[in-house]
């Protein structure tokens, strides 16, 4: 590091992203990306907003606030678009969370607790129970704003949506944001319960339902009040968050359902037929409502798993958490490639015999 440095930045352990190899030979299911591209509509519109690239982009996002408000059933002032969800969520903790602190489940994304070391935040990790699901009793007695990834960002596991608004109900003073990353892949959204309770905020992002990982759009949805207070931040940080391509993409994907639905059954059907392939190898599965599974096998240890797939051309991603570094979680790619995921799989554990 330089002598320039920010003492309170130095300090800092970074979130660390996923691999993303120029190598074009691997599988690639360690980042939670989709398997198909954006559809059609979504390379038309980008070609053709492209032209207009000398101009700033809307800093209201008006066209892509209004295609998710009505395809949520919220109003537009209800809606704020983001750089993805990453920057929606950062602007969140800075705009909340100073005074309050954020409790969030001890296995859940990475970068809550970077967020709370960037912005001064105390860190409050409430454990997952022994089935490594959010117990929402847990939450009852905390003071603290309260952050979930729902399905949760590295088991899958999906806590129901009435468990949801019993979080968000138990405690009216304090905040509770919902991170729905996963949420369409077999989960229900908690979108509406945002009507009844304005201490409620739903974040979810455009890169894996919607394959526009490489896009950078996301968004939150909450009560007009939080909502403003959120612009307050971004306001202050970055008028035009959302470029061009990434609005006119944003657009055409939440208005294309039928290719939006075509695309989700294809990983949920997928998903399921692994998770059965993966159980008949003796792989502890977790139930996953994500577009990935959390797998763990007795005979071989989760970073042994990652490196002897690498090996054979396969990247999935093993997470150094204690509670989950027997696992290894993998992305649910085409048929074909989670074939060519399962052959290699097999291989491994042959050779340990």
């Amino acid at each position: 590091m330089s002598r320039f440095l920010d003492i309170g930045v130095a300090s800092l352990v970074p979130y660390v992203p996923g691999e993303q190899p120029k190598d074009a030979g691997y599988i690639k299911l360690n980042t939670n990306e989709s398997p198909y591209p954006p559809s059609p509509s979504v390379i038309a519109a980008v070609k053709a907003e492209s032209e207009k690239l000398r101009l700033y982009s809307d800093p209201e996002t008006s066209d892509l606030t209004a295609a998710i408000a009505e395809f949520y059933g919220v109003g537009q002032k209800n809606v704020i678009a983001g750089n993805g969800s990453d920057e929606i969520l950062a602007f969140i903790f800075k705009a909340f969370f100073g005074e309050k602190g954020a409790a969030c489940p001890d296995v859940s994304y990475g970068f809550y607790p970077v967020f709370c070391s960037l912005f001064g935040i105390k860190y409050n990790p409430v454990p997952l129970d022994e089935n490594f699901m959010i117990d929402a009793s847990a939450y009852a007695d905390v003071t603290d704003n309260v952050v979930i990834a729902n399905p949760n960002a590295q088991t899958g596991i999906y806590l129901p949506l009435d468990k949801v608004e019993e979080i968000a109900r138990s405690r009216p003073d304090r905040l509770v944001v919902v991170d729905e990353a996963y949420v369409d892949f077999g989960g229900e959204t908690a979108v509406p319960l945002t009507k009844k309770y304005n201490n409620l905020i739903v974040v979810q992002t455009f890169s894996k339902s919607r394959q526009l990982a490489g896009g950078r759009v996301g968004f939150a949805v909450a009560d007009e009040s939080l909502i403003n207070d959120i612009k307050t931040v971004k306001y202050s940080f970055n008028p035009y968050n959302v470029g061009r391509l990434g609005i006119a993409a944003g657009c055409a994907a939440m208005k294309d359902r039928e290719y939006f639905d075509a695309c989700r059954s294809k990983i949920i059907a997928t998903r399921g037929r692994v998770a059965y392939e993966l159980a008949k190898l003796g792989f502890t599965v977790l139930p996953s409502k994500a577009n990935f599974l959390l797998i763990r096998h007795g005979d071989v240890g989760g970073e042994e798993m990652y490196r002897a797939l690498k090996q054979r051309g396969v990247l999935v991603r093993h997470l150094k958490d204690e509670r989950i570094k027997d696992f290894v979680r993998v992305t649910i790619g085409t048929d074909d490639e989670m074939d060519v995921f399962l052959k290699k799989t097999a291989e491994i554990l042959g050779e340990l015999k």
